[in-house]
This record gives C-alpha cells, structure tokens and sequence, in this order.
C-alpha cells in the first residue's frame, strides 16, 4: 500500500492543495492521501489559526467526493505544536507494510536535518516536494529520500487567500466554490467580496 500525508495548516484549504492532493496520486501511485491539520505549526509559533470546527469544515467540503482523500485529526486532538515525527511514527504503526510519502513544501527540503528525530524520520518516510512555480529544486540532504511533483505548480498560499479576503479582494478560482461559501457563511478572515 501506497499512503501519502500532507500536513499543514490548511487555513484555509485552497485549490493549490487539491491539485498537489491530485498530482501526489498521480504520480506516486498512492491508495490513499490524508491531509493532515496542524494544531499549531513548529515553524509559525505565532501565527493565530482559524478554529479548528472551521478549518476542519473547510476540508470536508473541499474533499468531498474524493473517497481517496481522508482527513485525520489526530494533531488537532494532540494539540500544541505539531511534530512530523509523531505522525509518521502513527502511520509507520498503523501501516507497517505501507510506504509512507510525506509531501512538504521545497523551502522545508535544507531544514529537515533539523526536525526533531531527523534520522527516524529518513528512515520511516519518503519526502515528496511540492514546487511553487519558479521555485529553484534543491538537494535532499544526506540520509533523506525524497523526490519533486511534476504537478501543477500554483504560486498561492493559504496566507495570500487570508490577506485578499482581509483586503475586500476576490479570491475566485483560488478556492472550490463551496469552501468560498463556507468562509462567507461563518465571516473567517474578513468580509469577502461577492463575486466569487
């Protein structure tokens, strides 16, 4: 069995993460993608997420209809920050016939020395890089097996969709339609624009 996990905050879930949950089963063969929600990101200490009801209502609505895809919630319910590591260690459990991908962003591909229990976590995972259009590709570091997403390369981030929404900008085509409704719905991130 193939199993990919893609951590992040998905706040708010946008359709630059469908199509890399998209291109991740393409090209990796995987039975299964889990998205997996960060209670509090260890490289954005700082950074107020949306609630988790609301986040977690995003992503139900967003991956409805691709029984490939499953939300678990386990770094929600362990709360604080969230460590690669616990997770993979989880699934390595859960699945110890699975080959695990774990799909991080190219910025995190030079740190990952540097995340806690590095060596196990080499071990346990592949890393899957998911470009960001004009994104030069860098080296895995030593012990590290990883690969690039040919994919389809979408220069948004959730951060972009929070600061347009904020602004009074449209976010049309930067998120499924349903997920735009959502937010309008509970109000998150501002007042949005109408003609999305």
């Amino acid at each position: 069995m193939k199993i990919g996990l893609f951590g992040g905050s998905f706040d708010p879930v946008h359709l630059g993460h469908l199509l890399v949950a998209q291109a991740a089963r393409e090209e990796l063969g995987l039975d299964r993608l889990f998205f997996i929600p960060a209670a509090q990101s260890p490289f954005k200490p700082d950074h107020p997420l949306a609630p988790m009801p609301a986040r977690l209502r995003l992503l139900r609505l967003a991956l409805a209809g691709k029984p490939w895809c499953e939300i678990d919630e386990q770094e929600l319910h362990r709360g604080g920050v969230s460590y690669t590591i616990d997770t993979v260690r989880d699934y390595a459990r859960r699945f110890p016939e699975a080959q695990i991908s774990y799909l991080i962003g190219g910025d995190h591909v030079a740190k990952l020395p540097s995340w806690r229990d590095a060596e196990e976590l080499a071990r346990l995972a592949e890393f899957v890089v998911v470009p960001r259009p004009g994104e030069v590709e860098r080296p895995f570091p030593q012990l590290f097996r990883g690969r690039t997403l040919k994919g389809f390369p979408l220069g948004v981030s959730s951060s972009e969709v929070r600061e347009r929404i904020r602004a009074g900008q449209s976010v049309d085509h930067l998120l499924a339609p349903e997920v735009a409704e959502a937010i309008r719905g509970m109000g998150l991130y501002g007042k949005m624009t109408n003609d999305e």
